[in-house]
């Protein structure tokens, strides 16, 4: 199974940054390959200043070896080899009506001291933060997220969802990250689900992401924006770093097994803002955005 996810977001990532470079129509992305001293390693792909893309990456690594102290006290095990692999990319576009996305897809595995798998598991998923929210890119977006899921399973995308409203919360500020998408971890082998079966779920999301945000760039990526709008979207991109280096499990996985710092930090965008006690007015398209954050929403009726 490891071999076969690895060859698909291989493809995956070549699909994807060739979709990317032709909607941009000007950046190209630049490959840095790197290597893992304990095991592994990766593709870090990266388009900076385009037409569309302010700065943007879809990385695929593969790392393996030993289970670091930090995370085999998490999994509660005292030794063991591991291995994982995955997609992840983060988007963040130039024109401040234009939404950032992220999206990932994983695979793990760990091992006994003879080498057999002891637990496997899938995870990933894809969500999206609008600076100024359009309720049709919302309901848009969802829509194709739920199609995705109810090909394998109907209670899927409400199960995911929700999960995903609630991965993506940052809680010290009491606010939602974006307005979410799907978020799965752990998937693993049940009596009724193979481990094929989920790999038939997982690669069926990850097909789906053009059809997702692409539309919607397209959509926004003409608007006219003004000073008061790239401010405005730079304090909500602060939420995004505050929330990445806090709460997200992927940078902190990144981190703990030494991944490469350049890649893991690579979702971080390239201008933010931190102004103090900053709040839009009342009744205005930027407060309207935070009120929407207080509390999930369900975006197809």
């Amino acid at each position: 199974m490891k071999n076969k996810f690895y060859t698909y977001i291989q493809q995956l990532q070549n699909t994807i940054t060739t979709k990317l470079e032709e909607v941009d129509g000007s950046a190209k992305f630049k490959e840095d390959n790197w290597k893992r001293t304990e095991g592994g390693g990766g593709k870090t792909r990266v388009i900076e200043n385009g037409n569309i893309f302010e700065k943007g990456g879809v990385n695929i690594s593969k790392v393996f070896g030993e289970l670091p102290e930090a995370l085999q006290k998490q999994f509660g095990v005292k030794s063991g080899d591991f291995f994982a692999c995955g997609l992840s990319l983060v988007l963040h576009p130039k024109n401040p009506f234009v939404p950032t996305v992220h999206a990932n897809w994983r695979y793990f595995e760990m091992y006994d001291e003879s080498g057999n798998i002891i637990t496997q598991w899938f995870g990933g998923g894809q969500d999206l933060t609008p600076y100024y929210l359009f309720d049709e890119d919302a309901t848009h977006f969802h829509t194709v997220c739920k199609k995705a899921c109810d090909k394998h399973n109907e209670t899927f995308y409400s199960k995911f969802k929700e999960t995903c409203d609630n991965y993506f919360w940052n809680t010290h500020r009491n606010e939602a990250r974006g307005i979410g998408g799907l978020f799965f971890d752990y998937l693993k082998e049940t009596p009724n689900v193979s481990m094929q079966n989920r790999y038939d779920f997982v690669t069926e999301v990850g097909n789906s992401f053009l059809n997702s945000y692409i539309p919607i760039v397209e959509k926004r990526k003409n608007i006219t924006y003004n000073q008061k709008h790239k401010d405005w979207q730079e304090v909500r991109r602060g939420r995004y770093v505050e929330f990445n280096l806090v709460h997200d499990r992927g940078t902190l996985f990144g981190l703990k097994t030494n991944g490469r710092i350049e890649s893991i930090l690579m979702s971080l965008p390239p201008v933010v803002q931190w102004k103090y006690d900053h709040n839009p007015e009342k009744g205005s398209e930027e407060f309207k955005l935070l009120k929407v954050l207080e509390k999930p929403k369900n975006w197809i009726s």
